[in-house]
């Protein structure tokens, strides 16, 4: 998942950061309401964390915001504010889950997975292509039901592949979406982590599902 957290306390910022990073996430941080607004309106994210105490504008700001222009966008509200009005108003203004501070990495983790199920964007949390099978809960990939271990950056690239079969997919789009980085000219990271991916995913089978298209970029499509 791409995820942005709006959060202005630093610690707590880069303790989601760390820990949404290390189960495979890519992850946006903002540390202040308009920032987190922009983002929000012009980024593509499957989870948005929202902190309702910013600077420059709150979070409620920001949530009426994210509701008016993307009204399908899964928010949490991560807040120190703990009253039951508080939490009951969060609901009534659109947020899909409210969580009070201090919490459990794991409780948030679970919350996201529940509303990420039953929301009508999300993928399927089983993506096929072909004789590629791909379950993005348990980080499981099978090819002709062969299991295939992939490291976590190359299970992130494939199962973005995985959401855009046939689509030619830019190494700038690919570095944005995948490594969240902005893809400068000189760099070959794209490039090196595509072969590697191939080696585990195309080379031991006859079809081949990963191409290049010079000058270009990258796309998923079966071809014998």
């Amino acid at each position: 998942m791409k995820i942005l957290v709006i959060e202005d306390e630093s610690k707590t910022a880069a303790f989601l950061k760390k820990g949404f990073s290390e189960e495979g996430h890519v992850v946006d941080l903002a540390n202040n309401g308009v920032d987190g607004q922009h983002l929000a309106e012009t980024g593509e994210y499957e989870m948005i964390i929202l902190d309702l105490m910013l600077p420059q504008r709150d979070g409620w700001w920001v949530l009426g915001e994210i509701r008016k222009h993307r009204p399908d966008q899964a928010v949490i509200l991560l807040t120190a504010l703990d009253a039951v009005d508080q939490r009951v108003e969060g609901l009534r203004q659109g947020a899909d889950d409210y969580l009070v501070k201090p919490f459990a990495f794991s409780e948030l983790l679970a919350r996201m997975q529940s509303i990420l199920r039953r929301s009508n964007i999300r993928t399927d949390e089983v993506l096929h292509y072909a004789d590629l099978e791909m379950d993005l809960l348990r980080h499981k990939i099978w090819r002709a039901a062969t299991p295939i271990q992939l490291a976590p950056q190359e299970f992130r690239l494939l199962a973005y592949l995985l959401r855009f079969p046939g689509e030619v997919l830019t190494r700038t789009r690919i570095a944005e979406q995948v490594w969240d980085m902005h893809f400068e000219s000189d760099s070959n990271v794209v490039d090196v982590a595509i072969r590697r991916l191939r080696r585990k995913v195309d080379d031991p089978f006859p079809d081949k599902l990963i191409h290049t298209l010079r000058g270009v970029g990258y796309v998923l499509e079966l071809r014998h």
